[in-house]
């Protein structure tokens, strides 16, 4: 019904191979063809290191070395460069139909003949700039509550200081939305040392555990992340018992 609140279903998938991963998104974007089929997968990878499609392809010639470490190395089709993934980080890949998420608009008058006729608009859905920033505004309320004080920059993703705390690259096509965020809870920093993260020269990255001196595992941070979620989008998340 109009103005009825997008149902986004939950899944938990535990530790997956980052091709796994990209298959399971696949299963679940080909969904939206029968209708609204909103999800939002949960996971961690095994090291993977994955390169974007933004600027110039990685060199291979500075990923063979990067497979040496015992980590996979994938070109994925989502936004930006280099990243990390591994245990230890919260893996959070939405599968939006945008087009369900609609901007509010007011009712549009028309005068027919004598009388007026009164005639609402299907609102547009939102932009992937407006998707961008509500993962970043989730993402910033989750440290939030779990006490970690983060913000956003001009660069895409969320930090701490000039410490990258949560990655972000996404693909849209046909307003359909996959991969997502990875925010580090207790994640080996130490993998990121090898690479320039996202390709931004002279930062940093930084944990959950890090700025809290104290572990904090996926299964601690997941329900934040779910509730900030649900609150940013305006949705009702569901799970299967």
């Amino acid at each position: 019904m109009q103005g009825s609140r997008p149902l986004v279903r939950v899944v938990r998938l535990g530790l997956v191979s980052y091709q796994e991963g990209l298959r399971l998104q696949q299963v679940y974007v080909d969904r939206h063809r029968s209708g609204p089929a909103h999800s939002l997968l949960l996971c961690e990878h095994p090291p993977v290191y994955t390169t974007g499609i933004r600027h110039q392809p990685y060199p291979a010639s500075r990923l063979d070395p990067l497979r040496l470490l015992g980590a996979e190395v994938h070109r994925a089709n989502r936004g930006g460069l280099i990243t990390f993934h591994g245990p230890g980080q919260l893996v959070c890949y939405p599968v939006l139909d945008l087009s369900g998420f609609r901007k509010v608009c007011r009712a549009v008058c028309t005068a027919a003949c004598a009388g007026s006729v009164t005639r609402v608009l299907s609102p547009p859905p939102q932009s992937v700039r407006w998707y961008v920033a509500q993962l970043e505004k989730t993402v910033v309320s989750a440290c939030g509550s779990l006490g970690v004080t983060a913000t956003t920059s001009p660069h895409t993703g969320v930090w701490v200081g000039d410490n990258k705390i949560c990655a972000m690259g996404i693909h849209c096509g046909r307003y359909v939305t996959s991969h997502g965020l990875a925010l580090n809870c207790n994640t080996d920093l130490s993998w990121f040392s090898h690479i320039v993260p996202c390709g931004i020269e002279g930062k940093g990255v930084t944990s959950l555990s890090r700025e809290l001196r104290r572990d904090v595992s996926v299964h601690e941070a997941t329900p934040h992340l779910l509730a900030a979620f649900g609150e940013h989008f305006h949705c009702e998340l569901s799970e299967d018992a």
